[in-house]
């Protein structure tokens, strides 16, 4: 599809939403929306074997994932969303970097539930913060893995209780390889499967 490809085009070099200028972000966000108009699949939350798996992401407009990138000595490194249908789970994983040896994961735990055909309701259950050299982070699958598992890691590993920390995604475009989703906070991610 031609507004799929010009919208990786658009979004290609502008490092997740970090460069993109005021300009670029209603380029992009038009694009966005013309690949919307074109969802293959207007009941994604019916498309489970397509909603399931690895996701990176990249680009959003959410400045509280972007801001990861402004503490010093850090830099953001991928970002992926992992979805687990079965289980009504969501893995939020962004890698950090920094110093050497100092390479870092920020992670969040959510369940979600099906509220329409496009919609879902997310509740944060769990979050991690640490050093990938001490949790042993070797990939998504393998934080996953020991996440579903019950293990506790050596990091900053807590259970979210606030009842506020929950909020709503639709999901606006979902193919094979491409999903789009927009947020309750008016943020849009697009992400590609991995």
């Amino acid at each position: 599809m031609i507004y799929k490809s010009r919208l990786i085009e658009t979004i290609t070099g502008k490092n997740r939403g970090l460069l993109a200028s005021k300009n670029d972000q209603q380029v992009i966000l038009a694009a966005i929306a013309q690949v919307e108009d074109y969802n293959p699949n207007p009941r994604p939350l019916e498309a489970k074997e397509l909603l399931n798996g690895n996701w990176r992401l990249l680009y959003t407009t959410s400045q509280e994932l972007l801001r990861i990138d402004s503490f010093p000595f850090l830099k953001l490194g991928e970002i992926y969303q992992c979805i687990r249908v079965q289980d009504t789970a969501v893995y939020n994983i962004a890698e950090v970097s920094g110093l050497p040896f100092l390479e870092g994961i920020v992670s969040v735990v959510a369940q979600f539930e099906a509220v329409s055909e496009k919609r879902v309701n997310v509740k944060f259950n769990r979050s991690i913060l640490g050093l990938q050299s001490l949790i042993d982070y070797r990939s998504p699958n393998k934080l996953i893995a020991e996440i579903e598992s019950g293990k506790k890691f050596t990091a900053v590993d807590f259970n979210i209780q606030n009842r506020e920390q929950k909020g709503w995604l639709d999901i606006t475009y979902l193919d094979e390889d491409l999903r789009i989703g927009r947020g309750n906070q008016g943020n849009v991610f697009v992400l590609i499967r991995i």
